[in-house]
């Protein structure tokens, strides 16, 4: 028998065992997470079926999503049975996902907390293998009407162009600013670079009554506001 004819292709499993038909018939939420990535590929190896194979790689991030997004085509390669065009598959998928959670926070984009902050930010940033510090601009209803990136790659005095920031503040009619940036380490304690960037865009835009209302450390997981800690 054939290679191909001995492999475990969904299309050869029992129509009970089938996911692509499972979510057909009785819909996308009742599959799991390995039934799901199971579907973008298709097949498995001659030892091992699709939802296997998920299940592996899935147990390998202890199965967690945003921790499978993070994989690099290379490393997902590195399990048997995915090749390049399925590794990409997965990488598609799963940044759809990221893409659409970006999305979902368009219209929640007005400021009411930290919490705000990072919800908005938190897609954007949690899950960056390297730093970047952002703006956001906001008018007097405490509305983000822009959102900046201003440096990538780390953090430092020099890489910080505060006539930039309040030029930008002042042609988009902002009134206030947050500033935030992500820690890859996870850890949330502020260096301090990030101190004393907060108090030279704080001195800076206070001149022109413009006011810096917090400074986000963003993780994965979790957040640090300079505002809710009492150190703006």
């Amino acid at each position: 028998m054939s290679e191909k004819q001995t492999s475990f292709s969904i299309k050869n499993w029992s129509q009970d065992d089938q996911p692509r038909e499972k979510l057909r018939d009785k819909g996308k939420a009742v599959l799991s997470d390995a039934e799901l990535v199971a579907i973008l590929i298709g097949s498995g190896s001659r030892e091992e079926s699709a939802v296997d194979l998920c299940k592996r790689i899935l147990a390998s991030v202890d199965h967690n999503l945003n921790a499978l997004g993070k994989l690099s085509i290379k490393q997902l390669m590195q399990f048997k049975g995915i090749g390049e065009a399925k590794a990409i598959t997965i990488a598609a998928a799963l940044e759809l996902g990221r893409r659409r959670r970006i999305e979902d926070t368009v219209n929640e984009d007005k400021i009411e907390s930290s919490r705000s902050v990072f919800d908005i930010m938190q897609p954007m940033l949690g899950e960056l293998p390297h730093e970047e510090f952002w703006i956001l601009y906001l008018n007097n209803s405490n509305k983000v009407i822009q959102k900046n990136q201003l440096s990538k790659g780390g953090i430092t005095g020099t890489l910080v162009d505060v006539r930039l920031v309040l030029k930008n503040a002042l042609e988009v009619g902002a009134t206030a600013l947050i500033l935030c940036h992500n820690h890859p380490s996870g850890t949330l304690k502020p260096s301090n670079a990030d101190k004393d960037i907060t108090q030279k865009l704080k001195t800076a835009a206070q001149s022109l009554d413009i006011k810096v209302l917090d400074h986000l450390i963003v993780t994965e997981k979790a957040y640090f506001s300079f505002a809710d800690e009492g150190i703006l």
